[in-house]
């Protein structure tokens, strides 16, 4: 028989997911994110961003 790989899918969070982790406002990730203190947020759809939820853990920890 065959090794069972285990795949994690990436979460992504919108804002107000982001925002209620991270307890930050929305000028404040964004200004942190243009002076390269907070992760890249990704583009979703033409509309559409997120962050990916394993960057901002990343993130949390390094703090």
């Amino acid at each position: 028989m065959g090794a069972a790989v285990a795949v994690q899918q990436e979460k992504f969070l919108r804002f107000g997911a982001v925002a209620e982790l991270i307890g930050l406002s929305r000028s404040t990730i964004w200004r942190m994110e243009q002076e390269g203190k907070f992760p890249k947020r990704v583009q979703l759809g033409s509309k559409s961003v997120a962050w990916r939820l394993s960057d901002l853990n990343h993130w949390m920890s390094s703090r």
